[in-house]
């Protein structure tokens, strides 16, 4: 039992169709944080994105600072999209950043998303369930995460999206202070991307990914393209204009729920 307590919003008292999880977690050793959005869904097996957010952030950010529910909203309101819940957790709360890693000591900040937070999210919204399809998304530290998770736990997970991604755990290194030597990265090839889309690549759901040509990470997002191009891993990968900004995630977020949406259609 991974989860060993669930602190849960009363919907009295809490934004419309949204809640306010806090999971005790084995995993972490402590308490972290989860948005969620649209738990009044009425689609039986409703499909969950998992948005991880970047260096510094939290569970709030993706609707506080990026609104990207009222996003969801007007696609929805315009029949653009299908239903989804929108879960929104904090990435584990390492110094600046987890990466969404195991680290050596501090957590497992993997198995807090893979484990955790998908099981407070099946056990606190009612048409969520086992059988709901799990699409990753994330911005710059999240499409790391995004990218990395989706292609490691690719059997799991039915698309993955990211905007201005981290691609390369060195890029991190533009955004924190503290040593990279806290992740657990003994297997050499762990924090490769590229190695986890090879090692499932007959597996890999759909991906898509963006960056602003203004993006820090803009460069780091060409190389990464061209490692998949020769590698022959498929993707769809978009430029826009735009720097590593909210203005930009609260504009392409469109990308990824029409992304998804797409998908859940075909499934069909």
């Amino acid at each position: 039992m991974t989860i060993c307590r669930l602190e849960v919003s009363n919907p009295a008292f809490t934004p419309d169709n949204t809640q306010f999880v806090t999971v005790h977690s084995s995993h972490l050793n402590r308490r972290h944080d989860v948005s969620i959005y649209n738990v009044n869904a009425q689609t039986e097996n409703v499909p969950i994105i998992v948005l991880m957010h970047g260096v510094y952030g939290n569970h709030w950010v993706w609707m506080g600072l990026g609104g990207i529910h009222h996003v969801y909203e007007r696609l929805r309101s315009e029949h653009k999209i299908s239903e989804f819940v929108l879960v929104m957790p904090s990435d584990g709360g390492l110094r600046d950043g987890s990466a969404y890693l195991p680290t050596k000591g501090h957590g497992n900040y993997e198995q807090w998303i893979m484990d955790d937070v998908i099981t407070a999210v099946q056990k606190t919204v009612e048409n969520v369930t086992i059988n709901s399809p799990l699409y990753l998304s994330g911005l710059s530290m999240g499409g790391y995460g995004a990218l990395r998770l989706g292609a490691k736990y690719a059997e799991q997970v039915s698309g993955i999206s990211a905007h201005s991604s981290i691609t390369d755990l060195l890029e991190l290194t533009e955004f924190v202070d503290h040593s990279l030597d806290a992740y657990d990265c003994r297997n050499l090839h762990e924090s490769n991307i590229v190695y986890w889309m090879n090692k499932n690549k007959n597996k890999l759901p759909p991906i898509r990914f963006d960056c602003g040509r203004e993006d820090i990470l803009y460069s780091g997002n060409i190389r990464f393209v061209e490692e998949l191009k020769s590698n022959g891993i498929p993707h769809i990968y978009e430029t826009f204009e735009g720097e590593h900004s909210w203005e930009y995630w609260h504009t392409h977020i469109v990308q990824t729920f029409e992304f998804f949406s797409d998908i859940q259609t075909h499934r069909r």
